[in-house]
């Protein structure tokens, strides 16, 4: 495989839904990969079983191509390096870790429960981080090949560097020095047999080519446990970039455990999935200009992964939606009509209207899609309203006012054979021109009369055209009937 080719891998747990750090990591990784023409690749690291959910690796499926995060290798649809499912794998990772033990930088330790327990009580109280005690790090030879003779459980530690210093560079936090003596030995091959999440990973990352990865800045402390095991096997270390978390506010971090919002959850609230995405991008990644609305093809070409901040990022829901209220706006009039559709459905029993009108006079005032349900409530049935709504002082209307424009346009539609936009339009305002009188004079009591509210989507001559002929004319008469 050409080293030189990036490719860049998302390796999610399927242990539920995909929360938004999750995905953040997704588009991170994808972006760098198509920036540089290279794969992206999908990894579904299922070994911890306990916290597998069902159902959760279709979740991931449908999450990264609702977002448009289409994956060039992955468990569905395979590749050179497969299986790409961590638990098809489990047969390598025994091996690559009994390499280390022959080369010197890993060793078998015996230990059973009883002693790792009575360390652990005898660190209680203590200040320091409990760390194994390396008891098993200098056995002989004869030793160790007389307890595996015995069959005497064991798991495979990562003999760590006791003295000296060890540097790993990051894109976003430049280069991070440990103390070698502060490096835990860690398991990497359980008693089971089973790799550790660590060492599967770098295994992994290895073998399918990884040349960036992207994750969590809570896997610093990880990052040189990763370059020792790198450089253990002479392999390559990838480019690290650690993101700062997302977070609901300055203290609190956005997590599954506490309910917050999923992709699927936003979608739910009615949200555009390509202004999620674009929303996303800016959680921790500063542009270079001002533009703040990006189509995913602009971000991969727009992406710099210097523009990463170290700081938190706070989700807002604010900016979320002004965000999804301009790609709303950017829709044809045919695209927001078809995406509106369900959720008129959902919040409307009448199927008798006029849906394209409706969806014309709510694209500019809708920032979710759920706020349409509130815009619409008058369409099933006309409110009770008090006759005072009829009284607008900029319209030059009162109650008596609307009694007279009432009683002259109900004729006036009554006759009309066409009902639509245009025909109505016309009828309405040839009457305007007729009887000398201003716009709003007219189209007030219209509108009030349909509506029973104030505020609508959507002027008079539109009301009248979504809720049909007989419906509109019910409600002038009734309007007539409650002014008289």
């Amino acid at each position: 495989m050409d080293k030189k080719r990036v490719r860049t891998r998302f390796a999610p747990s399927p242990t539920g839904y995909m929360h938004i750090g999750n995905l953040r990591t997704a588009l991170y990784t994808y972006l760098i990969a198509k920036q540089n023409g290279g794969d992206f690749i999908l990894r579904i690291e299922d070994t911890d079983q306990g916290r597998y959910v069902e159902g959760a690796v279709d979740v991931i499926y449908s999450t990264l191509r609702k977002a448009g995060l289409h994956w060039d290798e992955g468990p569905d649809i395979g590749g050179p390096v497969g299986p790409y499912v961590q638990s098809e794998r489990m047969g390598m990772f025994k091996e690559y870790a009994e390499k280390l033990v022959e080369s010197g930088h890993a060793y078998y330790c015996f230990c059973d429960k009883e002693r790792l327990e009575e360390m652990r009580k005898a660190n209680e109280g203590s200040k320091d981080v409990l760390a194994y005690d390396r008891h098993c790090r200098n056995l002989s030879k004869e030793e160790v090949e007389a307890k595996l003779a015995a069959g005497v459980p064991y798991v495979i530690r990562q003999k760590m560097p006791i003295e000296g210093t060890t540097t790993f560079h990051d894109e976003v936090y430049g280069d991070i020095t440990v103390d070698n003596a502060e490096l835990d030995d860690q398991i990497l091959i359980k008693t089971d047999g089973m790799p550790t999440y660590n060492f599967a990973n770098v295994v992994d990352d290895h073998t399918m080519g990884i040349t960036h990865v992207v994750r969590g800045n809570e896997y610093l402390s990880s990052a040189p446990k990763y370059n020792l095991l790198y450089e253990a096997f002479g392999w390559d270390v990838p480019t690290y970039i650690h993101c700062s978390p997302v977070m609901r506010d300055q203290k609190h971090k956005l997590s599954k455990r506490d309910g917050d919002a999923s992709f699927e959850d936003l979608m739910a609230k009615g949200c555009v999935a390509e202004a999620v995405v674009n929303f996303i991008a800016l959680l921790g990644w500063a542009p270079k200009g001002e533009q703040e609305i990006y189509s995913l093809e602009e971000l991969v070409q727009e992406f710099d992964i210097h523009g990463i901040s170290k700081s938190p990022a706070i989700f807002d829901p604010m900016k979320l939606k002004a965000i999804n209220a301009a790609y709303i706006r950017n829709m044809t009039p045919e695209e927001f009509s078809a995406a509106v559709r369900p959720y008129l459905e959902a919040a409307l029993k009448r199927r008798d209207i006029d849906f394209d009108v409706l969806a014309q006079v709510l694209q500019n005032r809708t920032e979710l899609f759920t706020d349409v349900a509130e815009q619409v409530d008058f369409i099933d049935e006309l409110p009770e309203y008090d006759i005072e709504m009829y009284r607008h002082k900029k319209m030059k209307t009162t109650p008596e006012t609307a009694l007279e424009a009432l009683n002259m346009v109900l004729p006036v539609l009554e006759g009309l054979e066409e009902w639509n936009v245009e025909t109505i339009h016309k009828a309405i305002f040839d009457l305007i021109a007729e009887k000398e009188v201003k716009n709003g004079w007219m189209l007030w009591p219209i509108r009030t009369a349909a509506a029973g509210k104030q505020v609508t989507p959507g002027g008079g001559v539109e009301l009248c055209a979504i809720l049909g002929k007989e419906d509109t004319l019910a409600r002038i008469r009734k309007g007539i009937e409650k002014l008289s």
